[in-house]
């Protein structure tokens, strides 16, 4: 309770004030809650709370408690969490993920553990040598379930919680519930208390939405346009590749922006150093491809620019949840080119919104500014344009075809993450270094 007041927490979310009554009580439990709802506090208070409740001396090479966390940002954003919530319980956390060295990970592990937050393929690398052992294990975690599903590790999942002791008190936190989630719930939690808050297709209230239609090629001066206005204080621009946040983070530094990319092919070093950077104000655009879109947890981010519109409509809420954080607002706006308007039309449906449209494809010299949406439906405007049955979205496997063959990071960074496969079946690639498609988690 020291930590959580020195936190300035107060009043519990709807996710905190549901789950954490029977987390205390050792129930399992089935969440559906997006990022950005506090479900972090909601798990990690408990979980310290019995461990506290239930005192044991650290073993070697052993946890009592394990997060499982699909992407490096997101882990160590679960770390810091445990370690602010813990600070006055003295409780031994430790975070592990790939694209670094194993010594400080095999320190940590070597002394024993309260908490270990980690990525599945780095995790599994560990008990395979034998760095780790789960047995004693008492509550194990899996966070955005149906992100680790979409990067491929249904398998390594499964491997690790065969390796788990039957009797533990099991957390699922999914933002959806797909089949494949629905039916590993049901193999590894025992009669789940489930709760469920803000659906993954309800953005948040606070958002400001609105939709920018513009010419391909017109894209770059339309954001260099945007980042122009004084209240872009702290924005983040989304792109669908890595090669094109690389790109997008280029030309607004040579507009006069301090930029930085993040994506699966950057180093960890460099990864750290883009958020460390956009955190401390020194940067103040971080340009990211969607495997950043449920990692980033930083307040005051005041804008988020989709520069291209996400393939997956799901990314689309996860994306704008980067923005009005913490109580604050924020405002989402979109760059739809032709090719995107299908994209656009499978977000709105999701959403059950329609985004408000300024169409710079008619008037170049319209105003930017349009009604905006925030989070509740609104009318179609009447003036958009009747081009909604534009051409579909070109598919990677098309362009590729028609174009020759493309640099690995054209890919989309959440196909480029997942692992590849072995024998007719999925596996992480190996930890510790870069794959083909990049480090991974």
């Amino acid at each position: 309770m020291r930590a959580l007041t020195s936190e300035g927490y107060v009043h519990p979310t709807p996710i905190q004030e549901q789950a954490i009554p029977p987390l205390l009580q050792g129930h399992d439990l089935l969440g559906i809650a997006q990022t950005g709802t506090g479900k972090t506090c909601a798990f990690a208070t408990p979980l310290l709370t019995r461990l506290q409740q239930f005192p044991q001396a650290v073993r070697p090479k052993q946890t009592r408690v394990l997060v499982l966390a699909p992407t490096r940002e997101l882990a160590a954003q679960i770390g810091e969490s445990f370690r602010a919530y813990g600070r006055h319980a003295n409780m031994r956390v430790a975070v592990i993920f790939g694209g670094v060295g194993f010594g400080p990970q095999l320190k940590a592990l070597q002394g024993g553990l309260d908490v270990l937050v980690a990525t599945p393929g780095r995790l599994l690398d560990h008990l395979a040598q034998g760095n780790l052992r789960l047995d004693n294990t008492t509550a194990v975690v899996l966070d955005e379930a149906d992100h680790m599903l979409d990067l491929g590790f249904l398998v390594p999942i499964r491997k690790i919680f065969a390796k788990l002791p039957k009797t533990r008190q099991t957390l699922f936190f999914s933002a959806t519930m797909p089949s494949e989630i629905a039916t590993l719930a049901g193999e590894m939690l025992h009669n789940p208390v489930k709760v469920s808050v803000a659906p993954v297709a309800k953005t948040a209230d606070r958002v400001a939405q609105r939709v920018i239609l513009v010419e391909g090629s017109g894209k770059r001066d339309a954001l260099i346009q945007l980042m122009k206005n004084p209240d872009f204080s702290r924005s983040i621009v989304f792109t669908r590749t890595k090669r094109g946040a690389d790109r997008v983070a280029g030309f607004l530094n040579d507009a006069g922006f301090s930029a930085d990319a993040i994506h699966g092919n950057k180093s960890q070093n460099q990864r750290i150093r883009a958020l460390d950077g956009f955190k401390s104000g020194q940067v103040g655009v971080l340009v990211a491809t969607d495997i950043a879109a449920r990692g980033i947890d930083v307040d005051q981010v005041s804008h988020v620019v989709n520069f291209e519109l996400p393939e997956v409509p799901e990314s689309y809420v996860h994306r704008i949840g980067r923005t009005a954080r913490a109580g604050a607002e924020g405002e989402a706006i979109s760059l739809c080119d032709n090719s995107e308007r299908a994209y656009l039309r499978a977000i709105e449906k999701l959403t059950k919104q329609s985004i408000p449209v300024t169409d710079l494809r008619l008037n170049p010299h319209a105003p930017e500014e349009a009604p905006p949406a925030r989070g509740k439906p609104q009318g179609r405007p009447a003036h958009r344009p009747d081009d909604r049955r534009g051409p579909a979205p070109t598919r990677h496997g098309d362009s590729r075809r028609e174009h020759g063959r493309q640099h690995e990071a054209n890919r989309p960074e959440s196909r480029s993450e997942r692992p590849r496969p072995a024998g007719g079946g999925q596996r992480p690639a190996r930890s510790g270094g870069a794959s083909r498609n990049g480090p991974r988690g």
